[in-house]
């Protein structure tokens, strides 16, 4: 960059970038101050689907959802755990929709998603929560174990987005969230198909994002939720001595929150920044011995995972 008058165009730039930072600093940190129910967007009448509703975090987001108000949608391949959720809502007082789908296989996703349009209506929430975990090492993980985790964890996501994205994008008005993970952000041991599949979610979040803010579509909201550890039966036997294991009903509570306040990036326990902090700021040997001083090696030692009954 030799001409001087770019060098001016991209001082100047910066310049500003400076000054609206320390407005957005300023702006975070008053509203920091402010009660979130103050804060919350109407949903009421919105209708919400909810990938993996059948059971766990997705189940307990379907009925705060319908507690918002919003017209519940939930798609899971459980067929029994989808009919659990949507008595679960009814009962509550809300409306729910189910549908079975293997979201493995796209074109089962675009049909399903025809009928939704055609049955429910368009849809104005869209929550990506669907997922699986094998925790094996890489020699130990079969061929078919590791397609069908990134299918489930990272792949469908395009499928889904895809079938709803165009009516958000026609009424400048949406919102798509991503249940992604920790292990989104950083590695784990026996874990690798698993955080690989989770770092693609968050990458697929802060993509999309990035290109619906280019193309003007301020309205359309992305929300990336990347929790710890979660005693759901997905992650049964899984162990840490220095992080709490989260309860399911705060996850899903602070994932609608996040929902509700357009917030972009959420991480559980919210502290968890610090961590990434470190691997941006620290040599890796110093990460290392962190992570072996926190027993992070421990963490899948005894995982025994969701059973057939759950």
């Amino acid at each position: 960059m030799s001409d001087p008058s770019e060098i001016l165009v991209l001082v100047g730039r910066l310049l500003l970038w400076v000054v609206v930072t320390i407005y957005y600093i300023l702006e975070a940190t008053v509203l920091w101050f402010v009660p979130r129910k103050y804060k919350f967007k109407d949903i009421r009448g919105n209708v919400a689907l909810v990938t993996g509703g059948g059971s766990g975090i997705g189940r307990l987001m379907c009925l705060r959802l319908a507690a918002e108000g919003a017209i519940v949608v939930t798609w899971d391949v459980s067929e029994a755990g989808n009919l659990e959720t949507a008595k679960q809502v009814q009962e509550a007082g809300g409306k729910c929709h189910v549908y079975t789908v293997d979201l493995c296989d796209r074109n089962s996703v675009y049909a399903t998603a025809a009928k939704v349009k055609e049955e429910v209506g368009k849809v104005d929430i869209l929550i990506n929560n669907a997922g699986v975990v094998t925790a094996k090492t890489i020699l130990d993980s079969p061929d078919e174990s590791i397609i069908k985790t990134f299918d489930v964890n990272a792949i469908c996501h395009f499928w889904t987005t895809k079938a709803f994205i165009g009516d958000m994008l026609a009424a400048d008005k949406g919102h798509i969230v991503t249940i992604a993970s920790m292990a989104g952000k950083l590695g784990l041991v026996t874990l690798v198909d698993y955080c690989a599949s989770k770092f693609a979610a968050v990458g697929f979040h802060e993509s999309l994002q990035v290109e619906l803010k280019v193309a003007g579509k301020f309205g359309v909201k992305t929300t990336v939720v990347c929790p710890m550890l979660i005693s759901t039966g997905m992650f049964e036997g899984s162990y840490t001595r220095f992080f709490p294991i989260l309860e399911p009903q705060m996850v899903a509570d602070e994932a609608v929150d996040a929902l509700l306040m357009d917030v972009s990036t959420l991480h559980l326990p919210h502290y968890m920044w610090i961590m990434l902090l470190n691997h941006l700021m620290l040599p890796q040997k110093s990460i290392d011995h962190l992570a072996h001083a926190l027993d992070m090696g421990d963490l899948m030692k005894n995982f025994v995972g969701r059973r057939k009954a759950d």
